[in-house]
Formats: structure tokens, C-alpha cells, sequence
């Protein structure tokens, strides 16, 4: 069975970082496109970034361009979302997702979505 599950969430003051993980089981992370969205309340999920799959580069949206970097560990079947110079619009629960895809992760209806893990950034 495909599981991904997210964690690393909580709650920061302006200005931290936090580290989100999406851990897979059940297949190999590498070979799928990841991709990384959030929601806030009362608003529409939002694609925050993504990475291909066998790539490491990542892609982003401008609210987060700059501040926020995608990767993968292999060897822990696990993609990380860092995310620096926090702010309170960045406040959402985050959901990673996977796609088997080749197409730009950016545009994909991604098939497999964890249960997401709330940020919260306040003073």
C-alpha cells in the first residue's frame, strides 16, 4: 500500500525555519515526481513547490521562491521541505503528494497525498 506521511510541523515565530519530511512507504520516492501544496483556512490549496522524478532540482512558487528548498534523501525514502524567513501568510497545513508522472511537476494532478502537518506562524 502507497503511504506518504508528513511531519515537522508546528508552530514558529516570523523569521524562523521549520523542516517539513514526507516519508513514503510502500514504493520508491525517486521514482515519482513530488510535489508540495498548502491550505490555508477559508482558502484554496496552493502549489508551494515540487521536484521531478531523478531530479533534484526543484521548483517553486513566487510567494516562496528565495525562502523555501525542496530535496530528497534516497537512502531515506524521504523528500524535506526547508522553510526559512517564515512568515504568518505561510501559515497552512502542508501536504506532500506523488505522481508517477514525467510531465512538469508543477502542472501534475498528483495521484497520492498524505494527511498533511499543520504550520502555524505567530508571535
Amino acid at each position: 500500500q502507497l503511504q506518504l506521511v508528513e511531519s515537522g510541523g508546528g508552530l514558529v515565530q516570523p523569521g524562523g525555519s521549520l523542516r517539513l519530511s514526507c516519508a513514503a512507504s510502500g514504493f520508491t520516492l525517486d521514482d515519482y515526481a513530488i510535489g508540495w501544496f498548502r491550505q490555508a483556512p477559508g482558502k484554496e490549496r496552493e502549489w508551494v513547490s515540487c521536484v521531478n522524478m531523478h531530479r533534484v532540482r526543484g521548483n517553486y512558487a513566487d510567494s516562496v521562491k528565495g525562502r523555501f528548498t525542496i530535496s530528497r534523501d534516497n537512502a531515506k525514502n524521504t523528500v524535506f521541505l526547508q522553510m526559512d524567513s517564515l512568515k504568518p501568510e505561510d501559515t497552512a497545513v502542508y501536504y506532500c503528494a506523488a505522481d508517477r508522472s514525467t510531465w512538469f511537476c508543477e502542472r501534475l494532478v498528483y495521484d497520492y497525498w498524505g494527511q498533511g502537518t499543520q504550520v502555524t506562524v505567530s508571535t
